[in-house]
């Protein structure tokens, strides 16, 4: 897919991302390479974020953004609350995945922000997604860049997993920028990948720990390599995950 930038040793995924629904990607990333992380990424939530949405949504529309969420198996398990097993078998034909098979949990608009034009409409016509933005997030045009630093801004929670290292460490910053000029409470979840682009991760861990207010991690699988993966990384059958939850300053009045 034009635009996104991968690891030459991390398998691409291009065809699956122009797929018309998310079929494809959970036959081909889901099932076969057993991408269990999103149970882990739901557990993270629920343990470090879910008790303050839950109370916050009780008075207010809580701001959900998606970074890279391409067909939002990550929604589904951190704001619907769904299992690896639920999401495979929402997704398991072109009929099933016309509907989302569960109901979010607090009060909340999501928008979502993907290089995928296809999976951006797909989140939009099952509704899993109120507003998406179809932009390169390393090159986005100026109307982009603009929606792009709103709804940022504008998050409560920003989610970003697996997808970090297909982002330059300026546009890493810039987003980190946007998020932290928000002045009330706010949540970061994101994931590292190992064995994958150790060197840009441990930069962008340190903007990170810079600009935001380090809350808790996990250790987890991600998925199993692929093939080509695999002769890239003979010693190793899995990636691995980090998954980070950070979190910025409400600003506290004098």
């Amino acid at each position: 897919m034009g635009g996104v930038k991968t690891e030459e040793k991390k398998q691409h995924f291009d065809d699956i991302y122009v797929a018309p629904n998310p079929v494809p990607y959970k036959e081909r990333i889901l099932d076969e390479l057993q991408y269990v992380s999103d149970d882990f990424n739901r557990a993270t939530f629920d343990r470090l974020v879910l008790p303050w949405a839950t109370e916050c949504g009780k008075t207010k529309q809580i701001n959900f953004c998606d970074l890279c969420g391409c067909f939002g198996n990550t929604t589904m398990a951190t704001l619907y609350g769904m299992s690896y097993d639920a999401i495979r078998n929402n997704w398991s034909n072109d009929d099933k995945c016309k509907t989302i098979s569960g109901q979010r949990r607090f009060d909340s608009r999501t928008t979502a922000i993907d290089i995928s034009e296809p999976a951006m409409a797909y989140g939009k016509t099952v509704g899993l997604y109120d507003d998406a933005i179809v932009c390169d997030l390393n090159a986005p045009g100026p109307d982009a860049k603009a929606k792009l630093t709103k709804a940022v801004s504008e998050a409560d929670i920003l989610i970003c997993t697996a997808a970090l290292v297909y982002l330059d460490p300026d546009t890493i910053e810039y987003l980190l920028d946007a998020f932290c000029s928000n002045e009330t409470e706010g949540y970061v979840l994101v994931n590292f990948l190992n064995p994958f682009a150790l060197e840009k991760a441990d930069e962008t861990k340190r903007l990170l720990l810079n600009k935001l207010d380090f809350v808790g991690s996990t250790a987890s699988r991600h998925r199993k390599l692929s093939p080509l993966e695999r002769g890239n990384y003979p010693d190793e059958e899995w990636s691995l995950l980090e998954i980070w939850v950070l979190k910025r300053h409400a600003q506290v009045e004098d």
